[in-house]
């Protein structure tokens, strides 16, 4: 009556047997068959319009030149140290290193994206990239974006960094705002900080300045710019101010040109008895005016 236990334990162990030496079986003819791949060819693949880093720079850090991975045994290879090597590469944001069916090595750049170039007080220059980060200039290739220079104090290392002042931080916030809207990526042409460390916007139609102060609140500070572009400067006309002061949430307040051209700032607030102060109390009903 026992028999028939013990037979059906020893077919079950026999099969746990099998399937075990078939894998066993199996992986060593899979690492037999990987000793003998050869890498085949490198390709790389940077999209974007930007190209601060080149197919010959990548060539460079991989030695893709000097032959050090066509050619070569796949299981030689260490794909994480190649991307270890890319990612330290200053222009790029992330690397992805694998190989595909057909022994070829596929290299996927993302490269950082600048949205801001400032130029500290030091006479450093360098850029801020869509997250926040400092990054160097590029040899290959000049950015097409806001400037910001002026009384900054923001340092550089001359390395990928995050923002150590405050000021900087507000230049980012207010250079990422600008970008993402269409009207004002037009219309803003730099930025400049005065020696009260507050932030203007020079304009590219009208010569006058924009005086935005901080990045706090700027989406009501923009509105109300765009509510006295739309109601004062028709009436007056472009030139008619030299300052748009919009740092303050409940008005804006333009000052007008005077004889003597002077634009700064200081000058406007050493000489308060003769401006002349236009202020728009905004409407509380909006709604028909849109970016």
């Amino acid at each position: 009556m026992f028999k028939k236990p013990i037979v059906r334990y020893i077919l079950i162990s026999l099969c746990w047997l099998i399937s075990i030496g078939g894998v066993v079986v199996l992986m060593s003819f899979i690492n037999i068959k990987k000793s003998q791949l050869i890498c085949k060819d490198v390709k790389v693949y940077i999209p974007g319009n930007q190209y601060f880093i080149d197919m010959k720079e990548i060539d460079n850090i991989l030695n893709v030149k000097n032959n050090a991975l066509v050619g070569r045994p796949i299981e030689d290879i260490n794909i994480q140290a190649l991307e270890s090597k890319l990612k330290s590469n200053p222009f790029i944001e992330s690397a992805k290193v694998y190989i595909d069916m057909d022994d070829v090595i596929r290299v996927e750049i993302t490269q950082r994206q600048p949205i801001l170039r400032i130029m500290n007080q030091n006479d450093q220059d360098f850029y801020v990239d869509s997250h926040g980060l400092k990054i160097p200039l590029s040899d290959n290739f000049t950015a097409r974006v806001l400037v910001a220079n002026g009384f900054i104090d923001e340092p550089f290392s001359g390395k990928v960094d995050t923002m150590h002042t405050e000021l900087a931080t507000e230049i980012y916030k207010t250079a990422d705002y600008i970008r993402k809207d269409s009207l004002w990526d037009a219309q803003i042409a730099q930025i400049y900080v005065n020696q009260a460390h507050e932030i203007e916007l020079i304009p590219r139609v009208g010569s006058q300045r924009i005086l935005l102060g901080n990045a706090d609140s700027l989406d009501t500070k923009f509105h109300n710019l765009l509510i006295f572009y739309k109601k004062a400067l028709p009436q007056v006309g472009w030139g008619a101010y030299k300052i748009i002061n919009i740092k303050y949430a409940n008005q804006v307040i333009g000052v007008k040109n005077q004889m003597t051209k002077q634009d700064s700032i200081a000058a406007v607030t050493a000489k308060k008895d003769s401006v002349i102060k236009n202020s728009i109390e905004l409407s509380k009903d909006t709604s028909q005016i849109r970016k």
